[in-house]
């Protein structure tokens, strides 16, 4: 079974998780964009217990536009984000792809907020598009 290892910059905050992903998507949504200071999000779900974290995190909960929102955890010394829990979705860990530091990370397979999207940016074309 392969493992990954997402960290945030410094490296005091890390997961890591055992196996695929079980949803891969990406996110342009506002919200999204000021929390990466990105265009889009792009967040892999993993089950809860296939992630391990280790280190101290600092949280912050945001309210979703659809949904009940995130707890969104990041490191207290360097600001990266490394997990985030969706609310009224337990049974799982979101992890920011980009924390992974993996270019041969699997392509996303979702794409939502489109409406949101900005117009250069093209999603993989056999994603679910959702606007």
């Amino acid at each position: 079974m392969s493992k990954r290892l997402a960290s945030c910059s410094c490296g005091q905050l890390t997961a890591e998780v055992t196996g695929d992903p079980v949803r891969i998507s990406i996110c342009h949504c506002l919200a999204c964009q000021r929390r990466t200071g990105s265009v889009f999000g792009e967040q892999a779900r993993f089950p809860r217990e296939n992630v391990s974290i280790s280190g101290d995190s600092t949280e912050y909960v945001r309210v979703g536009d659809e949904g009940p929102g995130a707890r969104f955890h990041f490191c207290p010394k360097c600001g990266s984000t490394v997990y985030y829990e969706l609310m009224g979705l337990q049974a799982f860990i979101a992890i920011p792809v980009g924390a992974f530091a993996d270019p041969h990370f699997p392509s996303p397979s979702v794409s939502v907020y489109e409406s949101r999207m900005h117009q250069w940016v093209v999603p993989p074309a056999d994603a679910e598009h959702i606007p």
